[in-house]
């Protein structure tokens, strides 16, 4: 099932092309074979695995079930802009003991939530959130509230209303329809989530980084350990997210290198 824009290249061909034609970055294959290498070590001593994804984490839902999948897509659809422009001013949550920043402090006021009852996960009580009942949920325990909150509201009732339009209200058919492709389940959520389609044209091409939307897929692959919902035969076509933290790490292990030019831009903030 090819649901997607034949014209926009995937994150795959997109960062074969970029990679070809940056002029600012540059790719090292000994800083490649370096990280590689940490990783296949790390591999060997099973330091990470699929039952990680839960055991690691507290706040990911501890169940295999229905409500963990919707928990998955409600928590993927608001990843995004956790940034402070004072590092010391951070959005915090505190939660069960333990306070987070972060991706993990949406996390921490996701399951605050519904430990309080609030039906946040479901797309009937989503779609017609309003921005006052929203910012109670995300209400933060610093004097720092959390970013976009106005893109916040309109992309989760975005998201409900698809659900409810499209999907009888429950993701769970979104995952059915894709009949274990996880690149299926991808072109899904980019052609009927807008939220989720971040694209960009360069050199003449639509090109794509679908960061959230594999996040998406690789989130129910690992909450569901590869099994039942998040049983993918193709999950391998997945790539690697392009999020802030990665070049910071194949940068730190030669992997990367930047020209005088973009390295003095980052430094400047």
């Amino acid at each position: 099932m090819d649901t997607r824009d034949s014209n926009v290249l995937l994150p795959r061909e997109s960062g074969k092309l970029i990679a070809n034609n940056s002029k600012d970055v540059k790719i090292h294959p000994e800083g490649v074979d370096k990280i590689a290498n940490h990783m296949y070590e790390c591999a060997k001593k099973n330091t990470y695995n699929l039952q990680s994804w839960r055991t690691e984490h507290e706040l990911n839902p501890q169940s295999q079930d229905e409500s963990a999948l919707d928990w998955v897509f409600v928590a993927d659809t608001l990843n995004f802009s956790f940034w402070s422009d004072d590092e010391s001013q951070k959005y915090r949550i505190k939660f069960n003991g333990k306070e987070y920043t972060g991706y993990w402090s949406w996390c921490a006021a996701l399951n605050r939530a519904l430990k309080n009852d609030v039906n946040i996960t479901n797309a009937n009580f989503y779609a017609n959130i309003t921005e006052k009942k929203l910012a109670e949920i995300l209400k933060s325990d610093s004097d720092t509230p959390i970013p976009l909150l106005e893109e916040r509201v309109a992309v989760l009732r975005e998201a409900g209303k698809v659900l409810l339009e499209k999907y009888e209200g429950k993701f769970l058919n979104c995952v059915k329809a894709c009949n274990k492709s996880a690149q299926s389940l991808l072109q899904l959520v980019v052609r009927d989530f807008p939220s989720y389609r971040d694209e960009a044209d360069y050199q003449g091409k639509r090109v794509s980084f679908y960061k959230r939307a594999q996040i998406l897929v690789a989130d129910i692959w690992a909450c569901f350990e590869g099994k039942s919902y998040g049983e993918f035969h193709d999950i391998d076509t997945i790539t690697m997210f392009a999020d802030y933290r990665i070049p910071q790490a194949l940068y730190h292990f030669g992997a990367l290198s930047y020209s005088e030019e973009l390295m003095k831009y980052l430094k400047a903030g």
